[in-house]
């Protein structure tokens, strides 16, 4: 049986794929490393499927092969993570489970950064100028700089999911307990820069490894065309 060299073509091609997009991963969690409230991301990548070879003349069994890796998805660890005093009044960070309601352009939305300002209309808001929601549903107004942590609504999600600018989509009335919200700290990133460095060179090395494997198959059927084909 003759392993066919443009099958192996296709699977260093989609392992330099699956690399580049875990290193595109990676590099947004070293971005976010000191985002508070950020949630890191895992790639999990799986094999397209594997084939059974066969003797194309007795029809025996001769093995497995497989045809290459793909991303299966991208896992959001929610964890919450230690909170760290900042001494700002309009600092909030959750302590435990939930999300902190926010109203943009888009929806409903939520976020774990609790590193809120004041809008021109005097309310609570998000560095991107979404208002921050109570517990009634409505803006909290700011008094002297400062808010009630009572006032802040806590969203329990179902399946939440990561949508960008730290926001995240879920449908709320999740099961659980929610947390308690405390004034003048943030939530750390739930990023790890030294692991995800370690990460970002591992990938490189395979995505690497990929190009070699190419490089070695092409040179090779360089020579099977214009070498082989003149004798």
């Amino acid at each position: 049986m003759i392993w066919p060299m443009d099958r192996g073509l296709y699977i260093a091609a989609s392992g330099m794929l699956t690399e580049q997009l875990r290193q595109e991963q990676i590099a947004n969690d070293l971005a976010n490393a000191s985002t508070p409230g950020y949630k890191a991301d895992r790639t999990a990548q799986q094999s397209f499927g594997q084939l059974l070879l066969a003797n194309s003349a007795t029809g025996a069994l001769v093995g497995e092969g497989g045809i290459g890796v793909r991303v299966s998805d991208i896992v959001t660890d929610f964890t919450p993570q230690p909170a760290r005093d900042t001494g700002e009044p309009l600092d909030f960070a959750i302590v435990g489970e939930g999300f902190f309601t926010v109203q943009t352009n888009r929806g409903i939305r939520y976020t774990r950064n609790g590193q809120f300002t004041v809008a021109p209309q005097g309310t609570l808001a998000t560095a991107q100028g979404n208002q921050v929601l109570g517990r009634n549903g409505q803006p909290i107004q700011v008094a002297g700089g400062r808010v009630d942590p009572a006032q802040i609504g806590i969203a329990m999600l179902r399946n939440p999911r990561k949508e960008g600018e730290n926001l995240v989509t879920g449908a709320p009335g999740a099961p659980g307990q929610a947390g308690q919200v405390r004034t003048g700290a943030l939530e750390g990133s739930g990023a790890d820069a030294a692991r995800a460095m370690v990460d970002m060179i591992a990938s490189m090395r395979a995505f690497e490894a990929g190009q070699r494997v190419l490089t070695t198959i092409d040179a090779t059927l360089d020579k099977a065309a214009n070498r082989v084909g003149s004798l």
